[in-house]
């Protein structure tokens, strides 16, 4: 990920955290493919594994924020440098948040078998969305590790289609309630993960924007797709 730096030993910590990133991607986008699962399966053993993967996705983030700060301690970075620390600290943040939405399908899956509810409700509809958010995801890791800003643009301009899945899937839910009050309870726990899905797709949007900030030293948070198109241009 890195360019070479007069330092070699810099180089090689650099090195180094990065595919600790790619680790803990790695590990999170394992969460959401198995809380993807257990959701299509209703799968109680699957929930559990997504829940216990959780403690060493937290341990992994902080075992990297340490080893961020102990770099920015010793080497004392500046420009694109510490851009590129700065953005691999918050792409973890958001990998660790990941994990934790992930976590909260698998519970709710958990919650759903458990109280029986029925399985006639459009889950299908949230599997497909769930796919999309996962494949942002891998979509977003693999343009971080070559700080590529064209695949950037492009990830931010796909979550829109996850947005647009989401919005659908929550009519579907209204129709589903207004016709049957039965509905309502089983309804609002598949609102709940959908919600969660659409969670994973913005934090995928978010590791797209760091990688235009560490190559173009730009915030392009909160801005408009013209405005992040004319910076990467």
């Amino acid at each position: 990920m890195p360019e070479k730096h007069l330092s070699s030993q810099f180089d090689s910590e650099l090195n180094a955290v990065s595919t600790r990133v790619m680790e803990l991607g790695g590990l999170v986008e394992s969460q959401i493919r198995q809380a993807i699962f257990a959701l299509s399966h209703f799968s109680i053993e699957v929930a559990d594994a997504v829940m216990e993967t959780e403690a060493r996705v937290n341990a992994m983030e902080v075992d990297i924020d340490r080893e961020l700060s102990s770099i920015i301690a010793r080497r004392q970075p500046t420009a694109r440098d510490l851009r590129l620390l700065i953005a691999i600290s918050k792409t973890t943040a958001n990998l660790e948040r990941v994990g934790d939405e992930a976590e909260k399908i698998a519970r709710m899956v958990r919650s759903i078998i458990n109280s029986g509810a029925p399985r006639s409700l459009p889950s299908l509809e949230l599997r497909v969305a769930a796919d999309l958010a996962s494949g942002l995801l891998n979509k977003a890791l693999n343009a971080f590790a070559r700080l590529d800003t064209a695949a950037a643009v492009s990830i931010l301009k796909e979550d829109d289609l996850i947005d647009k899945e989401f919005d659908g899937f929550v009519r579907k839910l209204i129709t589903y309630m207004m016709e049957d009050p039965r509905m309502i309870s089983p309804s609002l726990d598949l609102l709940f993960l959908a919600k969660a899905i659409e969670r994973i797709g913005d934090h995928a949007k978010n590791i797209a924007e760091f990688i235009i900030y560490v190559v173009k030293g730009e915030d392009v948070r909160h801005t408009s797709m013209a405005q992040i198109e004319s910076v990467v241009k």
